[in-house]
């Protein structure tokens, strides 16, 4: 029997953040956008994110600005006016753990970083608070350093995936690559799947890690992938106060971050990144634990936990290939080799998404690829529907 042919603008691979932004921007800009996702709706890397939408002045604790800071200086306000229902995407809907971010530090850190954050640079990006404005945690008569605020938003992430799968749920299927494959003839490509061949004017490889693998398949060579490891630490504990930031030591980079989260029964849980988890990437579990330990009591000595558990877990930051391994400073996009329909793309935040959405669009009309096609998706019928990563919070504190 012949397969049925189906035309669609972009069909995109890959759903987390940045297929689930470029779908909903799509499709909200008049194309028509099909995504398929292989297992769940953000797993991987963007169920693991800590949801803060930072602006990039953890990029410039070294008391300098930075390209890496100023490139995403942007997205917090961006990603305000979302959260607000005034931006790109309507995201009012989505849950917002907290407005801003706190910067904090011991005494002994010093006085350059301080008075980089109080410069007239960073104005309207960094306030510096009063102990009565300080957040619980901090708020102790043995706290004696400095707290900043931010503002730089945190986001529920499992909420962030309800909202932008919610909105465009019919053009969201999953696929079965035992089933399908992505076929090159000459310098196209197009989807194949079963009693249906997708036919589309740009396909998105938007999959992170597994870009890699789709780019293989189109017998490609290029845009070359890295990974850059990090190992997070999770506690669950019985202290209510939740506390959103990064600690800064000596280094130009934040020592600790910390942001709080609940499990699925109403247990406070602490996520913990910076430093400890990129230092941490090779290290045994139980080392690194002691180590987040070890941390907490050096910072926060008067906080008492409660009864706690502790879990790592493993994240692999896929991203476009830098020199040395370096971190990219901007979200990418690009065509892949020899294959003229296909773009791939890395966010490598959270917080890049409408970054990597804007040049999206921007190829798309470079490219003369306009609103084309209005398929009549009947014919997807038969594929199943990905459902959501559940949060590491809920899959390690069963």
């Amino acid at each position: 029997m012949a397969s049925h042919i189906l035309h669609t603008d972009v069909a995109i691979f890959g759903g987390g953040i940045a297929g689930l932004w470029a779908l909903n921007l799509l499709r909200s800009n008049g194309y028509s956008a099909l995504l398929f996702e292989r297992d769940a709706l953000g797993g991987s890397q963007t169920i693991s994110s800590q949801g803060i939408i930072h602006g990039g002045i953890k990029y410039a604790l070294g008391g300098a600005l930075t390209p890496a800071s100023e490139s995403i200086a942007a997205m917090p306000a961006i990603w305000q006016d979302c959260l607000a229902g005034r931006g790109a995407l309507d995201l009012r809907a989505c849950r917002v753990l907290s407005h801003g971010c706190h910067l904090w530090s011991s005494d002994s850190a010093g006085g350059r970083l301080h008075s980089f954050l109080a410069s007239k640079l960073l104005h309207g990006r960094v306030v510096k608070l009063q102990p009565p404005d300080y957040p619980a945690p901090l708020r102790h008569p043995d706290f004696h350093g400095r707290v900043y605020r931010l503002s730089d938003p945190v986001v529920d992430v499992t909420s962030l995936l309800t909202v932008l799968s919610g909105v465009n749920s019919q053009a969201i299927f999953r696929i079965d690559w035992q089933t399908a494959a992505l076929q090159r003839t000459g310098r196209l490509a197009r989807l194949k799947l079963p009693d249906v061949i997708l036919d589309a004017q740009c396909m998105l490889l938007s999959a992170g890690s597994g870009n890699e693998s789709l780019i293989q398949s189109l017998q490609a060579r290029g845009p070359a992938m890295q990974r850059r490891p990090l190992q997070q630490v999770l506690v669950k504990h019985e202290y209510e106060e939740p506390l959103f930031g990064h600690y800064v030591g000596r280094k130009p980079s934040p020592r600790l971050t910390i942001s709080s989260h609940r499990t699925r029964n109403g247990q406070p849980v602490w996520y913990l990144g910076g430093d400890l988890a990129t230092a941490g990437a090779a290290e045994e579990p139980e080392q690194l634990i002691r180590r987040a330990r070890n941390e907490l009591k050096a910072m926060l000595p008067w906080v008492n936990l409660g009864n706690s558990q502790w879990r790592t877990l493993t994240v692999d930051r896929a991203e476009p290939r830098k020199t040395g391994v370096r971190r990219p400073e901007m979200a990418f996009i690009a065509a892949v080799d020899g294959v003229d329909n296909v773009l791939v793309g890395w966010p490598g935040k959270l917080a890049l998404a409408p970054q990597l959405g804007d040049i999206l669009l921007k190829s798309l009309r470079e490219r003369g690829v306009q609103p084309r096609y209005q398929p009549d998706l009947s014919a997807l019928a038969a594929l199943a529907r990905p459902g959501l990563a559940e949060p590491c919070w809920d899959t390690l504190f069963p």
